[in-house]
């Protein structure tokens, strides 16, 4: 079943890809640079709002990851498309 998605299913989905490429680099960094106690709080306020912004989007369109990162309203959302990664 091919859903109908607006504007905001992208703008938020884009914000979520943003939030995680920094994470991505900042995990890398933070690999060479452990003592770096700014990126450090960077990073940690980052999976702040990627969890925020990822509890939301779920919210409104359904879950994000498989394997019980994600939780499923009735009926399960799996089947649904496109999924985050198709878009």
């Amino acid at each position: 079943m091919q859903k109908t998605l607006d504007e905001q299913y992208y703008r938020r989905l884009r914000e979520l890809q943003e939030v995680d490429f920094a994470l991505v680099e900042l995990s890398l960094y933070l690999d060479t640079h452990p003592g770096d106690q700014q990126a450090l709080q960077q990073f940690n306020q980052l999976a702040q709002q990627r969890q925020k912004l990822a509890k939301q989007f779920e919210l409104e369109y359904g879950p994000l990851m498989q394997f019980g990162h994600s939780f499923s309203r009735y009926p399960w959302q799996w089947v649904e498309s496109p999924w985050p990664w198709q878009v």
